[in-house]
């Protein structure tokens, strides 16, 4: 009997406690509207590396005679640091030492040549002139008939033989004089080989080129080196460590974020705890692509006055793009949250025109962002009411086409969004006279860096008098990760928005007991 009366009154606890469960509502944990500043950044990860590292190499193929430094030596330009043996390279230097003595011998065997076709030219030149001077007398003696003119015409022949042999000799003299100058071009490619032995005979010493530490030794003393192809690598030369750099890749959709200048920060797992701070240097505009991931090499100089900062560390870098103060912020959590049965379509549709036609939203569920935009434009563009006429056809037609945005896909979403709002603004430009196009270009730019250029909708939640979520439509800022900033007229500083839903204690759960039931 004192069992049944147990049981009875455990199962009517039971149902007591259930009941007091359900008709208990959800508690929430609350946050407050903070205000301050706010910085957002990129992060991405990178590797250390020298502003300016040299790779030496050798020109020549031989075996290495010696080594000179080794990892870590500091060096200056022109410094030996290795050598290559040079005893084949100095018997080709010997060789055409002698090709050239060779060729200047020849040159000058040709010059006497010259000289003596030179004298056969003369020598011939005064046969002729004696000859001329023969005929012009039996030329005289003939008219005076002293001599027959058959002896005439063999001086005649005699003449012109002697011309003929002039010409000969001349000629002679010139090929002399081409075999001279061709002994003479001789020498210079004799010269020109011995020169570039010489020069080869100094790439075996392995020199410096620039001040700097040697960071990387690829070769040891007596291996052999092939540079029939391409430059063997022997050493890598970092010409200042003292300034290095941070060669990091960031994302195609971060990238438009990232300016030459900005402020950077990066740590290193050799250092734990430790910031370094640097810039952005340079954005490289080479793409990337792996896995079809699209990535920009950005460089974000690093000072390492102490040289602790080593090539190839792994650095975590963050870049600042901008920062903000005095802003309203929420955490992260507040615009995630959504009440249990909330309709994402309650959402009223003259935020969407009011945010394209460049003036914020106010964000009300009596459409107080359209009226205020209205008042603005109508205000401050001076609208005569065939403009206004034509301004309230403007957002009737674009209303369908923004609610038609929010059923759009996630991805697709900020695209079509992005197309309205262009074909808005174009639309109210048409309207406008030149004077109220510049007034409202000023308006679209003075909205955009008050919203930061990039800012979406949002919603954040808030109780109202009965305890209630309230949604509050808001325009969202910059974020760093953790807080967003919020644009909206109905947001206050120190007002408490929803974050989550909090587990009451009458609904937590409890350690199961044993089966059956308990009498004490």
């Amino acid at each position: 009997m004192w069992l049944l009366a147990a049981m009875v009154l455990m199962v009517i606890g039971f149902g007591v406690r259930s009941w007091t469960q359900k008709s208990a509502g959800p508690e929430y944990k609350i946050s407050k509207v903070e205000k301050g500043s706010i910085t957002a950044a990129v992060s991405a990860s990178g590797t250390l590396n020298p502003v300016v590292s040299v790779q030496v190499g050798s020109q020549v193929s031989g075996q290495l005679k010696e080594i000179l430094v080794d990892f870590n030596s500091e060096v200056k330009q022109g410094q030996l640091i290795a050598r290559i043996d040079p005893e084949t390279f100095e018997y080709k230097v010997r060789q055409a030492q002698a090709d050239l003595d060779a060729a200047r011998a020849q040159v000058l065997t040709q010059q006497a040549n010259i000289m003596a076709q030179r004298a056969e030219v003369a020598r011939q030149e005064v046969n002729l002139a004696e000859a001329k001077r023969d005929l012009e007398r039996k030329q005289q003696l003939v008219e005076k008939g002293f001599i027959s003119t058959a002896d005439r015409d063999k001086t005649q022949a005699t003449f012109n033989a002697l011309q003929e042999q002039v010409k000969t000799a001349r000629a002679q003299a010139a090929v002399a004089e081409a075999n001279a100058n061709n002994a003479a071009a001789v020498v210079k490619q004799r010269e020109a080989s011995l020169a570039q032995a010489k020069i080869d005979l100094e790439r075996t010493a392995i020199k410096a080129p620039v001040n700097g530490v040697v960071i990387k030794r690829s070769v040891e003393k007596g291996q052999t080196v092939a540079a029939s192809l391409q430059a063997p690598e022997l050493f890598i030369i970092a010409e200042k460590l003292t300034d290095m750099q941070v060669d990091t890749s960031i994302d195609e959709s971060e990238i438009g974020r990232i300016r030459e200048g900005q402020k950077a920060s990066f740590t290193v797992d050799a250092f734990p705890g430790r910031t370094f701070d640097g810039a952005v240097k340079q954005i490289r505009k080479a793409a990337q692509t792996v896995s079809n991931v699209v990535t920009y090499t950005v460089t974000v100089s690093a000072a390492n006055p102490r040289k602790e900062l080593l090539p190839g560390m792994t650095a975590n870098v963050r870049i600042v793009t901008d920062t903000r103060s005095d802003v309203l912020k929420v955490p992260n959590s507040a615009m995630r949250f959504k009440p249990v049965g909330f309709e994402s379509d309650s959402k009223p549709a003259a935020s969407a025109p009011a945010a394209a036609a460049g003036v914020p939203s106010g964000g009300d569920q009596r459409g107080g962002g359209l009226r205020a935009m209205r008042e603005r434009l109508e205000k401050d563009l001076q609208l005569n009411d065939s403009q206004k006429a034509k301004l309230d056809s403007i957002f009737s037609g674009m209303r369908e086409k923004f609610m038609a945005a929010r059923e759009a896909p996630e991805g697709e979403r900020q695209k079509i969004s992005e197309r309205n709002r262009a074909d808005m603004r174009a639309q109210i430009m048409e309207m406008l006279t030149p004077e109220q196009k510049k007034k409202y270009e000023q308006i679209i730019a003075e909205t955009s860096d008050r919203r930061g250029g990039g800012a979406t909708r949002g919603r954040i939640f808030s109780l109202d008098e009965k305890g209630k979520p309230k949604a509050l439509n808001v325009m969202l800022g910059l974020t760093d990760g953790t807080m967003t900033e919020v644009i909206s007229p109905d947001v206050k500083e120190g007002m408490d928005v929803i974050t989550g839903t909090a587990a009451s204690s009458a609904s937590a759960p409890k350690p199961q007991g044993p089966a059956g039931p308990r009498m004490f």
